[in-house]
């Protein structure tokens, strides 16, 4: 982060001991040292941002109205990092005596649901987005397998997941790149809506944006911070940037086991503006913990 930006003049004061100098000194601890500093000196939200925080299913709908289905790409990791979970452990083919049942959380517009129905035929997805326009876009989409997909419009803040899906029937719930839209007030509600339907000991994955990516602190220099750790875009949609204590806690806090848990770095370099982006994000698995009876 240049020295003469906004966020550094701000927090100069808090680097004159050597320890912090030396801490501040790598460049990629930098920018999570910085947001340490940031987020503790500005508790108070800037009360013009609440609106955004408030009603997030306008600004995604104007997203996916503006951008369609061209800005994110689409997501084949999920058979790398989790296709243990999708088939059989000794089906090499990808099938199984039973059809696993998943919901996606946050589909978008099939970035992630698409690409796991075409590597696993045996399984079956609901999928569920609060924005309108995003699911018309996954079902106007020629890869759209309307046997083995039931997609529907659904805020998981305050819509039951139950009254569209059997309670206790899904094997897998997939967060990919979603709960970092939701305000960090409403991310209890989310878990509880999600354990309606979960069974016992079943999966939760999750990948989603970790605490010290690049881009939290290009916000924050901003001054675009709505609370801590959540942010607020240029466009209007927001993003939470997790650590992972508060991402176990809050799981482990709603009636889920973490299994595993690991914040992946990874460093592009745009050389036509000489910027180094450290681009971070957590990924993680869960296991819902039975309830005793």
């Amino acid at each position: 982060m240049p020295t003469g930006s906004p966020l550094y003049r701000r927090l100069g004061c808090r680097l004159r001991s050597p320890s912090s100098l030396r801490l501040a000194s790598s460049a990629r601890n930098r920018g999570i040292f910085f947001l340490r500093c940031f987020c503790s000196s500005n508790p108070v939200p800037r009360m013009n941002y609440l609106k955004y925080e408030r009603n997030p299913t306008k600004y995604w709908e104007d997203f996916y109205k503006r951008h369609h289905d061209k800005f994110f790409k689409d997501r084949h990791y999920l058979e790398k990092d989790w296709g243990r979970f999708f088939c059989s452990s000794s089906d090499s083919e990808h099938k199984s005596v039973e059809p696993k049942m998943v919901l996606e959380v946050g589909c978008g517009v099939g970035n992630t649901l698409l690409p796991l129905l075409a590597s696993f035929p045996n399984v079956f997805v609901h999928a569920c987005d609060f924005s309108p326009h995003a699911v018309a876009l996954v079902k106007e989409n020629g890869a759209f397998a309307s046997d083995r997909l039931n997609t529907f419009v659904c805020d998981v803040t305050k819509d039951e997941l139950s009254k569209t899906i059997l309670p206790s029937s899904v094997d897998i719930v997939t967060m990919i790149f979603m709960l970092s839209a939701v305000s960090p007030m409403n991310m209890p509600a989310v878990l509880q809506n999600v354990r309606t339907i979960i069974k016992p000991n079943g999966y939760v994955l999750f990948r989603d944006y970790a605490f010290g990516d690049f881009a939290q602190v290009k916000l924050a220099n901003k001054g675009q911070m709505i609370s801590e750790n959540f942010f607020v875009r240029g466009d209007g949609t927001c993003a939470f940037y997790f650590s992972e204590d508060k991402l176990s806690d809050l799981f482990e806090r709603n009636g889920f086991r973490t299994l595993d848990m690991n914040v992946y770095c990874k460093e592009i370099v745009n050389r036509s503006q000489n910027v180094v982006m450290d681009r971070r994000w957590v990924r993680a698995t869960f296991c819902c913990v039975e309830q005793p009876d």
